[in-house]
């Protein structure tokens, strides 16, 4: 039986999955790695630690199936590189996306690269957790550990150099770097001159599901490998866990409620429009060849039901304890049954897109001394949907709609939580039958790159719906109107936020 491994590597933790042929989950491992916070707004990953990680977890799902591994490839998360020396030793931590500290580079623009031509060329807007700012950030503050850098590595390609291969980085984790001209499929030159990089420090860009290359047998032997396990380039995140969900058609999206709130598209073209570029919506390679995708992203998504388990979820968290149940489940089940006055900017953490704010805190308008605990859940839920609901409407209006969602994630598994959703964006929600969207879309490109078969007809024989959530016409009429008042929610406390600012 051939049997093909995604590994996914995050910021909090790794997990390997081995699927079998039919993409039939058969093992599953997990390991978890501290995120270290400096006081000058650094946030950094031990990349040993994350490799030493990723090799465990790596053995454990392979334990018992070694010999029918394939291949394996990577879903990494964006933007966190790491500075190596001339012996591939780590030199400083890996800085991820969340890492601030680039901001006054972005601040700065680069010479000859106004925002429209670094849009022409990345298909990115300039932004703080991007490599290329990372990068000037280190040049310019760790001027020691630049000048000792051999090479930069984002996580999937250091991977494949612990494996022994010449690294690759696949086009759509190279897309997130804002140093990849994403038409030609190759390192910016104007960028990297700017930068002061060559393209010899770093990866070599690769196509997803393309072959990496043939792990040795005394290092596949080290990981639990069999000997010339295949490799082949995966992806960034985001658009692989859209190819595990099975959005690999334009008109399709992954909706994905984890920490954040994401939704990923496919569509057939690259779209560099001037509204996607004003509302930081980027355009970049999916993990499904030969497809685009972009990114909507609210940075607060399920950190608000966690904000509101943790400070008001007394009551459920001992229930669970007593009980056995999931203390977030329970705590869905007390939202209020139906929408109140409320309405909810839900900014607990900075603005993803369309606007990049980090400084509008969030807000719930409306209290009264008749609300309820369950109705500011309720709102809270309500305003992480129609933030996407904006997104929607925007992409829609640059030319490309999303007609119906693949929910994934923690919050996918609330069949309440999913019709919500359906009914405030006005979409169909399709809820896979997969567990790991990221696994599953990288052993995807795995098995394409073993056997030759086409990725997208992988995800259609791979992914199998459970269950759809159709908006209901009543609720999704009345959403329709809350919409229109949500659009003028931003605006007013941006304006109200920047005055109080400037009254101090």
């Amino acid at each position: 039986m051939n049997l093909y491994m995604g590994l996914d590597i995050g910021t909090s933790g790794c997990k390997a999955a081995v699927f079998d042929a039919e993409g039939r989950l058969q093992a599953l491992a997990r390991r978890t790695y501290a995120l270290h916070f400096t006081p000058d707004g650094g946030a950094e990953l031990d990349a040993a630690a994350v490799m030493q990680a990723c090799r465990a977890a790596v053995a454990e799902a392979a334990r018992g199936r070694t010999a029918n591994i394939r291949a394996l490839a990577v879903s990494s998360q964006g933007e966190a590189f790491t500075p190596l020396d001339a012996d591939g030793q780590p030199l400083c931590p890996a800085m991820v996306s969340s890492d601030t500290r680039a901001a006054g580079e972005v601040a700065r623009e680069l010479p000859g690269m106004d925002q429209a031509r670094l849009y022409a060329i990345t298909g990115h807007t300039p932004h703080p957790m991007f490599t290329l700012y990372k990068m000037l950030w280190l040049r310019a503050n760790r001027p020691g550990i630049w000048q000792s850098a051999a090479r930069f590595l984002c996580f999937e390609d250091l991977l494949h150099h612990q494996l022994g291969l010449d690294p690759a980085i696949s086009w759509p984790l190279a897309g997130r770097t804002m140093m990849f001209d994403v038409r030609k499929h190759a390192w910016s030159a104007p960028i990297l001159d700017l930068a002061g990089l060559t393209p010899e420090q770093l990866a070599r860009p690769m196509q997803s599901g393309a072959i990496v290359g043939a792990v040795n047998d005394k290092l596949a032997a080290g990981w639990g490998l069999p000997p010339g396990v295949l490799v082949a380039a995966g992806g960034h995140d985001q658009p692989c866990s859209a190819l595990g969900a099975g959005a690999t058609e334009s008109g399709s999206a992954m909706y994905a409620t984890g920490t954040v709130d994401c939704i990923t598209p496919a569509f057939a073209k690259p779209v560099f429009s001037a509204s996607l570029m004003r509302a930081n919506l980027c355009t970049y390679d999916h993990a499904a060849p030969g497809l685009y995708a972009t990114i909507a992203v609210n940075l607060t998504g399920g950190n608000a039901l966690q904000w509101f388990h943790d400070e008001f979820g007394h009551p459920e968290r001992a229930a669970a304890r007593a009980g056995g149940r999931d203390a977030y489940e329970l705590l869905l089940e007390t939202a209020a049954a139906s929408s109140s006055s409320l309405l909810a900017l839900p900014y607990l953490a900075p603005a993803g897109t369309p606007y990049f704010d980090t400084v509008t805190p969030g807000a719930v308008m409306g209290l009264r001394l008749t609300t309820k605990r369950g109705d500011i859940l309720r709102a809270l839920l309500e305003g992480l949907a129609l933030e996407m609901r904006l997104n929607l409407e925007i992409l829609a209006e640059a030319g490309v709609p999303v007609e119906n969602l693949r929910a994934v994630g923690g919050g996918a598994r609330s069949d309440w939580w999913n019709q919500l959703k359906a009914d405030a964006v006005n979409r169909p929600v399709i809820v896979p039958d997969v567990t790991e969207a990221g696994c599953l879309g990288a052993a995807m490109l795995a098995c394409a790159a073993h056997t030759g078969a086409d990725t997208a007809a992988l995800a259609k024989s791979w992914v199998r719906p459970r269950k759809e959530f159709a908006p209901r016409q009543d609720a999704a009429a009345f959403y329709t109107a809350r919409y229109a008042a949500y659009r003028n929610l931003y605006p007013a406390l941006r304006d109200f936020t920047r005055q109080q600012k400037l009254d101090q």
